[in-house]
C-alpha cells in the first residue's frame, strides 16, 4: 500500500511540474521544434491516411514566414499588421486571440512588397515569448498575457540584405540571437529575465541561420552559422572555442541550421554542399575534424533533419534527398518541385515534406527509396513556414493566416 502510494505521489508530482514548466510532450516551442531538430514529438499518425483534411479553423493573423511556437493550448504567431510587427497569442482549440503586443516598425520593403513581414520563429519558453523583427528589433515578452519585458534595438538601422531570419536560442538563462548585418553584426547574450547584456561575439557578421546547441566533454557552445563561418562559442561567456571557414560565393548566403549528432556538427549551404565535422577536444581546446563532404545535394533555406542516422532535406534544386549521416552518400533523391524553400518534419513513424506552393507530401522513413503515403493542398498562397504537427492536428501558415488542420 505504502509503495502504491508512493507512485500516486510520484505521478502527481510529475503532473505537477509539469504544468508548472508548462512544458508538454507535443509542444513545438522555437523554431524547428523543442529541441530544434525538426522533431514533432507526440504526433500520432493514422494507420491509414484519410483522402482529405477536416479544416478545423483558419484565422487572419497577418503577414510573414514566421512558423508559429505551441506551447500547451496556446500557438504564438509572430507577424506583421499595416502598422508594424504583431506578437499574437491563440487558443489552439478554437483560434480565438488571447493576447497581442504590436510596435510600428517598417515593414521589409522586398522587391513587390512579397515578404514585408517577420521570418524568425518566435521561441517560447520559461513563461517569455522572444520575437527577433525584420529589422533587428529583439522583444522578450510575458507569455501569460502578452506584458512587453524587454525590448532591444542595439544595432539599429543594420541587419542583412534581405532581413532577419535567424530565430533566438535560449540557454543557460541567455537569449541568443544574430543580430546586425553581413559585415556589421554578430552573435548577442542578453540575461533573459531582465534583458541585461551578457556577452557578444562579433568577429564576423549575421547570418540568416538559426543557432543549435552543442555539449562536448560537458562544455556547452553555441554553433551557428554566421556571414562566413561556422563557429562553437562557450554558451556561458560568448568566447570562441572553434571555427571552420564557410563563406558563400555570388548570391549564396548561410541560411540553414547546424544540425548536431553528439559530438558531430552537420551544415549545408547553397553551391557548397553538404558537409560534416566532428568536434574533438584537444588539450584545453578543441579540434575540427572534417569527416565527409557531398557535393551534390546543397540546400538554401531548408534544415535537413536526422532521423535514425538518416539525413532527410531539400535541395536547392527542388529534389528530396535522403543521405547517410556516416559517410554522406546520396541514398536516393525524388523531385519535389520546392526550389530552394521548403522543410521536412520528423513526425515519429513519418516525415512530412512542405513546399512553398502548399503541398504536404507524407512519407515513409527509409533508405532505399522515396515511399510517398498521402498529399493534401494546406495552403492556397504561397507558404515558407514549417508545418507544426501535434497529436491529430497541423497548425499551419500561410501567407497571411493560420490555420488547424485536423487528421480524423
Amino acid at each position: 500500500m505504502k509503495t502504491a502510494n508512493r507512485s500516486r505521489s510520484a505521478i502527481l508530482v510529475g503532473c505537477i511540474l509539469g504544468i508548472a514548466s508548462g512544458v508538454l510532450a507535443q509542444d513545438w516551442s522555437q523554431w524547428m521544434g523543442a529541441n530544434r531538430d525538426g522533431k514533432a514529438v507526440g504526433f500520432k499518425a493514422p494507420a491509414t491516411w484519410p483522402k482529405e483534411l477536416n479544416q478545423k479553423w483558419k484565422v487572419t493573423v497577418g503577414k510573414g514566414d514566421a512558423t508559429p511556437a505551441l506551447v500547451g493550448e496556446k500557438v504564438f504567431v509572430f507577424a506583421r499588421d499595416d502598422q508594424g510587427e504583431i506578437t499574437l497569442c491563440l487558443d489552439a482549440a478554437t483560434g480565438k486571440e488571447l493576447w497581442r503586443d504590436s510596435y510600428e516598425v517598417q515593414a521589409a520593403n522586398e522587391p513587390m512588397g512579397k515578404h514585408p513581414g517577420p521570418r524568425s520563429s518566435p521561441t517560447v519558453v520559461d513563461g517569455r515569448v522572444l520575437a527577433y523583427g525584420v529589422r533587428g528589433t529583439l522583444s522578450c515578452l510575458n507569455a501569460a498575457d502578452g506584458k512587453v519585458l524587454w525590448r532591444k534595438d542595439d544595432l539599429s538601422g543594420v541587419f542583412p540584405r534581405f532581413f532577419t531570419a535567424s530565430s533566438p536560442l535560449v540557454a543557460e538563462g541567455l537569449s541568443i540571437a544574430q543580430l546586425g548585418g553581413e559585415e556589421k553584426g554578430g552573435i548577442y547574450a542578453y540575461v533573459l529575465a531582465n534583458g541585461d547584456p551578457k556577452w557578444k561575439w562579433t568577429e564576423d557578421g549575421s547570418g540568416y541561420a538559426s543557432p543549435a546547441l552543442l555539449n562536448v566533454e560537458g562544455v556547452k557552445m553555441v554553433v551557428a552559422l554566421t556571414a562566413k563561418r561556422l563557429v562553437g562559442l562557450s554558451v556561458s561567456d560568448g568566447k570562441l572555442l572553434w571555427e571552420t571557414p564557410f563563406a558563400p560565393a555570388g548570391r549564396a548566403y548561410n541560411a540553414a541550421t547546424p544540425i548536431i549528432d553528439g559530438s558531430t556538427v552537420i551544415f549545408a549551404g547553397s553551391g557548397r554542399g553538404t558537409k560534416a565535422v566532428k568536434i574533438e577536444k584537444a588539450g584545453d581546446a578543441f579540434a575540427v575534424k572534417e569527416l565527409w563532404s557531398n557535393p551534390e545535394n546543397a540546400v538554401q533555406f531548408n534544415t535537413p533533419v536526422l532521423k535514425n542516422g538518416l539525413l532527410y532535406g531539400l535541395s536547392q534544386k527542388g529534389d528530396l534527398f535522403c543521405l547517410g549521416a556516416k559517410d554522406g552518400k546520396t541514398l536516393w533523391t525524388s523531385p519535389m518541385g520546392a526550389k530552394d524553400f521548403g522543410s521536412v518534419v520528423d513526425a515519429g513513424s513519418v516525415l512530412m515534406a512542405l513546399g512553398t506552393p502548399g503541398e504536404l507530401t507524407i512519407f515513409e522513413p527509409g533508405e532505399k527509396e522515396f515511399k510517398k503515403l498521402a498529399s493534401y493542398k494546406v495552403a492556397q498562397t504561397e507558404m515558407y513556414a514549417y508545418p507544426v504537427p501535434a497529436g491529430n492536428h497541423l497548425f499551419i501558415k500561410d501567407k497571411d493566416s493560420l490555420v488547424r488542420w485536423d487528421i480524423d
